[in-house]
């Protein structure tokens, strides 16, 4: 066989026929160390991604990402659309870490911690198990005739895959607009949230849609991650390989064949794959190092009596150089690279004033001189409050003899929110040597702690005209 047969499976998806028809993808169900392992870590991110918009912090929600009003609560601790730079920041941190994480370890978030498939293959599958058997019986009921039987199966399968979706979707809303107003939507008559309730009926179909039908084609034609594989991965990222070394040549166990290889062809490692992949061809972008293929692998090589591993995390330059994993330059710019981001983003967020304000001359409005030797000048102050207390907040004019007056008293802000007023500077006409004058206000709080500096520039008279 030549070369260009023997990757010609990199021409194609393993879901696709050759006249561009679905495959649809019965695994058989896994069972081994690892699938157990992972059965207990989507145990524990499904209470994390099912019972976090429940948590709250003072009464806080501990997330809350509402767009549409622009408020952000991530650990309890609001943030405003004037925190952009920290949201910056944090996205290019988290890139970072995805780049150098899929560099080291490949595809293991997918397998491991992936929303797609820890609903997929820990709920949706574990359903389709239940009701419909294992792959065989799968199989074997597709292609039955409509009985009274497969009927109550489709429809019991079905309405369950919907109620959960339906159930996903509601959780998803809380994380946009918080659980105490999806409560007050869900215990209202859906008359009164008609268009929530028509979004929040299109979102759960959606969802219902990926898992019921889509399902694995998520992974393979709509997710980048995948497909990034190919520039980030090198011959020394880990990810799930087969030790082609010890395992080829393939073919039956048989004593009048001892330079066989350890690898029967059983064809075990592609029946519980769930993108319909064969690891023996290499690392492929359908893999989401799921470790199923390791699993059945490893009982096979338990039962003809040869050493487990033949499927196992490694990397390339493992198995066909014995060269044992390492930092390379790459991961040790990235890691550099990474680190500089979180020590910039820590510092300005532990530096992050409780208040921010913004000061603006009033535009349109010239200098006055409201007593003689006295001129003022007009000013807009926006003062936004990151904090879940109210404040009140004074000004004071810092290096120059004036003083300032707030039209309407002092400056209250209420509690995550944002307040405008007005005010003037007044300064003696001395103190004027410059058309603009700098100037510097510091704005404090009701206990007089200053939180935050403001500069602008004050406008006179012309001191050389007399």
């Amino acid at each position: 066989m030549s070369t260009e047969e023997q990757n010609s499976f990199r021409d194609k998806v393993s879901t696709i026929d050759d006249q561009g028809k679905r495959v649809w993808i019965f695994p058989k169900k896994p069972k081994g160390s690892f699938y157990k392992a992972r059965t207990w870590v989507s145990f524990v991110l499904l209470a994390i991604l099912l019972g976090t918009p429940f948590l709250k912090i003072n009464g806080r929600p501990f997330l809350l990402l509402n767009i549409i009003e622009r408020k952000f609560i991530i650990f309890g601790v609001g943030f405003w659309p004037q925190d952009f730079h920290l949201f910056v920041l944090a996205t290019l941190a988290l890139v970072i870490f995805v780049v150098l994480f899929t560099v080291i370890f490949g595809r293991l978030f997918c397998g491991w911690a992936c929303p797609q498939t820890i609903y997929m293959e820990m709920v949706f599958r574990k359903i389709e198990y239940w009701i419909d058997g294992d792959a065989r019986q799968q199989k074997i009921l597709r292609e039955a005739p409509w009985t009274g039987n497969k009927i109550f199966k489709r429809v019991l399968k079905h309405s369950i895959f919907f109620g959960f979706s339906f159930f996903l979707g509601n959780i998803l809303l809380s994380y946009f607009i918080g659980i105490d107003q999806l409560t007050e939507i869900i215990t209202s008559p859906p008359s009164t949230h008609l268009t929530g309730f028509i979004i929040m009926l299109l979102v759960s179909s959606v969802i219902y849609w990926i898992y019921a039908f889509f399902r694995e084609q998520i992974c393979t034609m709509v997710c980048p991650y995948g497909r990034l594989q190919g520039v980030l991965l090198d011959q020394k990222s880990i990810v799930v390989h087969y030790d082609f070394i010890r395992g080829e040549p393939r073919g039956k166990a048989a004593k009048e064949n001892p330079a066989k290889g350890d690898c029967i062809d059983c064809n075990q490692c592609v029946e519980v794959c769930p993108t319909g992949i064969d690891i023996r061809n290499g690392t492929q972008l359908e893999c989401i190092n799921c470790t199923a293929c390791i699993d059945a692998c490893n009982e096979v090589m338990v039962k003809v009596k040869k050493p487990k591993g033949l499927i196992r995390y490694a990397s390339y330059d493992s198995i066909a150089r014995g060269i044992k994993h390492g930092f390379t330059p790459r991961m040790v710019f990235y890691s550099v690279f990474l680190s500089l981001i979180l020590v910039v983003l820590t510092f300005l967020l532990f530096t992050r004033a409780p208040l921010e304000a913004v000061v603006l001359r009033t535009p349109g409005v010239l200098f006055q001189e409201p007593e003689p030797g006295i001129v003022s000048n007009l000013y807009n102050i926006k003062v936004i409050n990151k904090t879940y207390e109210k404040k009140e907040i004074n000004l004071r004019l810092t290096g120059k003899d004036g003083k300032i007056e707030v039209i309407g008293g002092a400056i209250h802000v209420v509690e995550g929110g944002m307040t405008e007023t007005a005010f003037f500077i007044k300064l003696p006409k001395s103190a004027l040597h410059l058309v603009n004058t700098p100037l510097r206000i510091d704005i404090f709080d009701e206990t007089d702690k200053k939180i935050d500096q403001i500069h602008t520039s004050f406008i006179g008279p012309d001191p050389r005209l007399k």
